[in-house]
């Protein structure tokens, strides 16, 4: 599997926007048969890079073959990287192809039944519910926390000027400052660190339950980190009850709104029904959990990126120093283009949620390949994204990969950043605007260097972090070199 960033002669100033959308081949869906691998690992191997980093355990073949037949832990799977395969399974067999037993146990005990999680008429109702909290307009009302978060990271960055900083720990706090204005703003003492952190205690061991649900172990079998897990799960409950209470004790007082007054006021279009106090906990730790660590770790790739590819440095200040002299707006952050595609481009590369499973709920077929009962399907969105039949030098950094002729070329599940089909992530349009805002605001003033030359190592913990944090030296913009 190649992690690294090829050459870096073949950046955005080498190619056209045309070669960058061009790929090399197309699948027809319709008489695809799986390749197999040419190498099983055994299951010790398969166990250890699940707890690890599971990337490292997909075989080689997912960043050629279309569909890919192989098993995990005696359990038999299918690597889908064909779009057309994708789109039958997530769009025209979503109802067949539901979200796996085991990943909603991996996850359950963290982010309970909520959007992420459910299945069927569970999830059809909460996704209908949900939908109007991040309509158009409210999502556009909630560009100025954004700005405010990014100006606030600016201001602190001003007075370490020169200095070694976690940019992914960095973008976390500005991430988790949108949050907490956006959705928690009821609860104004919540200790933001310690929300912070009891989110990582939760969700950071999160390979060992996933193995030991593939062998089948019980529950409540305990692993390394499960007390630190359980402990941080109890702790955010307990914030985002502190969070509803205080909302619903300010109902009427002029408060504005933000997530969690409009989660206790929608109510279901087609049946009036309104969500349980716990429900709403479950989807506030979703979209917290989801939605401000996967901005911020798009945040952190573009950071690294960026100083490796001065020249789409260079440009990206250039645009934002003629879109919005006087700083982002509402009003101007439609207009940062080059940006946005940065930002996107670091998404296809390093794409925070780096894999979709799903298991079937009967015998069927995708594509010419039968697929039985129970088994499970793996998009890997990682090696979706790097497909050497699906993109000219998949590894190299390419923003224009997002200029408007390159994506009308491409088919349209070869990026799938946010998912794809009827549960496309509902926070799209907020991930984007919140990614273009930071990046736009801080890239402006700040270029944050590696102290030495080195190629991150993607390790995947549900979302994709950089191994060991992504350590820089923040420098003035004006000083990177073109």
């Amino acid at each position: 599997m190649s992690t690294g960033m090829g050459n870096r002669g073949n950046g955005p100033e080498a190619g056209s926007a045309r070669e960058a959308a061009r790929p090399t081949a197309r699948h027809s869906a319709a008489g695809v048969r799986a390749a197999r691998p040419a190498r099983l690992p055994g299951t010790l191997t398969i166990l250890r890079t699940m707890i690890s980093n599971p990337i490292e355990g997909w075989p080689p073949e997912v960043y050629e073959a279309p569909l890919l037949r192989s098993s995990q832990v005696g359990r038999p799977c299918l690597f889908v990287m064909a779009p057309e395969l994708v789109h039958e399974a997530l769009v025209e067999k979503a109802d067949i192809f539901v979200k796996d037993k085991v990943m909603r146990r991996t996850l359950g005990p963290a982010l309970g039944e909520g959007i992420l999680t459910s299945n069927g008429a569970h999830w059809r109702w909460q996704r209908r519910l949900a939908a109007p909290v991040f309509r158009h307009d409210r999502v556009m009302g909630m560009v100025p926390a954004m700005i405010r978060a990014a100006e606030a990271t600016a201001e602190r960055w001003a007075g370490q000027q020169d200095q070694r900083v976690d940019v992914a720990h960095e973008m976390m706090r500005t991430t988790f400052d949108v949050i907490a204005e956006t959705m928690l703003s009821g609860a104004p003492d919540m200790d933001v660190e310690r929300v912070a952190e009891a989110i990582t205690d939760s969700l950071d061991s999160i390979g060992w339950p996933l193995a030991l649900s593939l062998l089948g172990a019980p529950k409540w079998m305990p692993y390394p980190g499960s007390r630190r897990a359980a402990a941080g799960r109890e702790y955010l409950r307990g914030c985002m009850q502190a969070a509803i209470d205080a909302r619903r004790a300010a109902s009427g007082v002029g408060r504005d709104a933000d997530l969690t007054s409009l989660m206790l006021e929608a109510a279901d279009p087609e049946t009036g029904q309104q969500m349980t106090d716990e429900q709403i906990i479950d989807n506030l730790l979703t979209f917290i959990a989801a939605g401000h660590e996967t901005t911020a770790l798009a945040l952190t790739w573009s950071f690294w990126l960026l100083s490796q590819y001065p020249k789409a440095a260079a440009r990206l200040r250039a645009e934002v120093e003629a879109v919005a002299p006087n700083g982002v707006t509402p009003e101007n952050i439609d207009q940062l283009v080059f940006t946005r595609q940065v930002l996107q481009e670091a998404m296809r590369l390093y794409p925070p949620a780096a894999v979709i499973v799903r298991s079937a709920t009967e015998d069927t077929t995708l594509g010419a390949e039968p697929v039985l009962k129970g088994e499970a399907l793996i998009f890997p969105i990682h090696a979706i994204h790097r497909h050497r039949t699906l993109w000219e030098q998949p590894d190299a950094f390419n923003p224009d990969h997002f200029a408007p002729e390159a994506v009308k070329a491409r088919p349209r599940h070869a990026l799938m950043p946010f998912g794809g089909g009827p549960r496309i992530c509902i926070g799209m349009m907020f991930a984007i605007l919140e990614g273009v805002a930071i990046l736009a605001t801080l890239a402006r003033r700040f270029a944050p260097e590696p102290e030495i030359p080195m190629t991150p190592e993607p390790q995947l913990r549900i979302t994709l972090r950089p191994r060991g944090g992504m350590p820089m030296r923040l420098k003035p913009s004006g000083d990177a070199g073109v």
